[in-house]
C-alpha cells in the first residue's frame, strides 16, 4: 500500500463501507420490484413499462434543475437525505402488502419517489468526489469504489433471488431499506472541508441551469459521450424493462435464475472495474470507450436468443449479462473520468446534471417503448430492436477523436481542484 493510498483515510474508508452496504441492498430492489409486479399484482409488458419508467423518470424532469440545486448545498448532506428518503419509502412497501391493500400504483408511486431520491444523490455523488480526492487520485477512486459495488453485487442478486423463493418480495425490500440507513450512518462519520456555497455568488436558477448545459454542449467530447450513452440507454432500456418478464413468464425459470443472472452480471462488472486501467492501457483510453460502446450491444445479442433456444437459455442470460456488465463498467469508468477532469469544480454538479438530464432522461422513454413495443410486436422483435439500437448508439465515440487517443485530456481549471478530503467514486 503506497503512503498516499486512498485506503489510509478514514472519510474514504466510511464512504467507501456505506456505498459497499447500499450497492448490495440497491440489486435487492432491483429483483424484488419486478417480482412483486408480476407473481404477486400480475403486470403485464405495459405496466411494467410504467414501473420501470416511474423509477427513472425524475432524471427526465428534474434532471437539469437538480443540478443547479445541489451546487447551492452541500453535497454530502443531500445524499445523507437521499439515502433516509429511500430508507422511508422502500419499508412502506411492506407494509402495504402486509395490510392487504397494495396494488401496482402504489410500487409505482415508490418506484418514482425513489428515483426523485437517487437522482440528488447520484448528482450529489460524483460531484463530491473531485472535492474528497487529488486529481490525480480520481480514477483510483472511481475505480476503488466501483470494484467494491460490483464485489457487493455478485452476491446480492443470488442471495436475493434465493429469498425470493422462500419469503415474499416485499419482505425482501426490509433488507434495502435497512442498507440505505447504514449508507447514510456511514455519509454522517465523513468529515470533509467542503464550504457552504457562496449565496453572494449565486445567480437565477435558470442561468445556472444554462451555463451547465452550455459547457456540455460547448464541450466537443463531452458532446460525444451523452450522445453515445443516450442513444444505447434509450435502446438497451427497451431490453432489460422486458426481461423479468422474458425469464419470469416466457421462459418460466423463477426469481432464483434471475438472480443468477444478475450475479453472474455482477462478476462481469468488477472484473470490468478491476480490469479497465489494462484495458485502456492495452487499448489507449480513447479507444476503450468506442470498443466497449460496441461490444455491450453486441453482448445483448444471447436475449432474444434465448427465445430460439429455450433450453440453452440457462447459459446464454448469464454469458450474455456478464459480458454486457464487463463493457458498460469499462466504458463508465472511462468517460466519468474523462468528465471529472473536463469539468471545473464549480460547474461540477450541474455538469452531472445536464449530462444525466440527457443520458437517463431516455430511460423512461426506453422503458415505455419496451412496454409498447412487447404488446405491438411481441417479446422477440423487441429484444432483436433493442440490440440493433445499441449497437448503433455508439457511433457518436467510435466516429470522433477520442477512438485516436492513447490518453484522456487533463483538466485546464487547476486552481481549485485540490482535494478536500475523501471521496465517494
Amino acid at each position: 500500500m503506497t503512503p498516499d493510498s486512498l485506503a489510509r483515510s478514514g472519510n474514504f474508508r466510511w464512504f467507501w463501507a456505506g456505498q459497499g452496504v447500499s450497492q448490495f441492498g440497491a440489486q435487492f430492489t432491483e429483483l424484488a420490484l419486478p417480482v412483486v409486479a408480476i407473481t404477486l399484482l400480475g403486470a403485464n409488458e405495459w405496466e411494467m413499462g410504467l414501473l420501470v419508467a416511474a423509477s427513472t423518470a425524475a432524471f427526465l424532469v428534474l434532471g437539469l434543475p437538480s443540478g443547479a440545486w445541489v451546487d447551492r448545498m452541500r453535497k454530502r448532506r443531500v445524499m445523507i437525505a437521499a439515502d433516509l428518503a429511500r430508507m422511508l419509502l422502500l419499508a412502506a412497501v411492506p407494509v402495504l402488502a402486509l395490510t392487504g391493500v397494495l396494488e401496482l400504483w402504489h410500487l409505482i408511486a415508490v418506484a418514482a419517489a425513489v428515483g426523485v431520491a437517487t437522482l440528488f444523490f447520484d448528482v450529489s455523488y460524483q460531484s463530491y468526489i473531485p472535492l474528497l480526492v487529488e486529481d490525480r487520485q480520481v480514477g483510483e477512486a472511481n475505480s476503488k469504489l466501483e470494484a467494491t459495488a460490483q464485489v457487493a453485487n455478485i452476491a446480492g442478486p443470488g442471495i436475493a433471488g434465493g429469498l425470493l423463493s422462500l419469503i415474499t418480495a416485499p419482505a425482501v425490500l426490509l433488507f434495502t431499506a435497512g442498507t440505505y440507513l447504514a449508507s447514510a450512518l456511514s455519509l454522517g462519520r465523513v468529515r470533509d472541508t467542503e464550504a457552504p456555497p457562496d449565496r453572494a455568488a449565486r445567480q437565477p436558477l435558470l442561468r445556472e441551469i444554462a451555463e451547465g448545459v452550455a459547457f456540455v454542449w460547448h464541450q466537443p467530447l463531452l458532446r460525444r459521450i451523452t450522445g453515445t450513452t443516450s442513444i444505447t440507454n434509450l435502446f438497451s432500456g427497451i431490453a432489460f424493462t422486458l426481461l423479468p418478464l422474458l425469464v419470469l413468464r416466457d421462459l418460466g425459470l423463477g426469481p432464483a435464475v434471475l438472480g443468477v443472472m444478475f450475479s453472474f452480471g455482477a462478476v462481469g462488472g468488477l472484473l470490468g472495474a478491476l480490469l479497465t486501467p489494462r484495458f485502456t492501457k492495452l487499448f489507449g483510453e480513447g479507444a476503450a470507450l468506442s470498443i466497449s460502446s460496441i461490444a455491450f450491444g453486441v453482448a445483448m445479442v444471447p436475449l432474444p436468443l434465448s427465445l430460439f433456444a429455450p433450453q440453452l437459455a440457462i447459459v446464454l442470460l448469464p454469458a450474455g449479462n456478464f459480458l454486457i456488465a464487463f463493457f458498460v463498467v469499462v466504458y463508465n469508468i472511462t468517460q466519468v473520468t474523462l468528465r471529472q477532469r473536463l469539468c471545473p469544480p464549480r460547474l461540477l454538479g450541474r455538469m452531472n446534471a445536464s449530462i444525466r438530464f440527457v443520458v437517463w432522461g431516455v430511460l423512461p422513454l426506453g422503458s415505455l417503448l419496451g412496454g409498447w413495443l412487447g404488446v405491438a410486436a411481441g417479446m422477440q422483435a423487441s429484444l432483436w430492436i433493442s440490440v440493433a439500437g445499441t449497437v448503433l448508439g455508439a457511433a457518436p465515440v467510435v466516429l470522433s477523436p477520442l477512438t485516436r487517443m492513447r490518453e484522456l485530456p487533463r483538466p485546464d481549471h487547476t486552481p481549485e481542484s485540490g482535494a478536500a478530503v475523501a471521496r465517494d467514486g
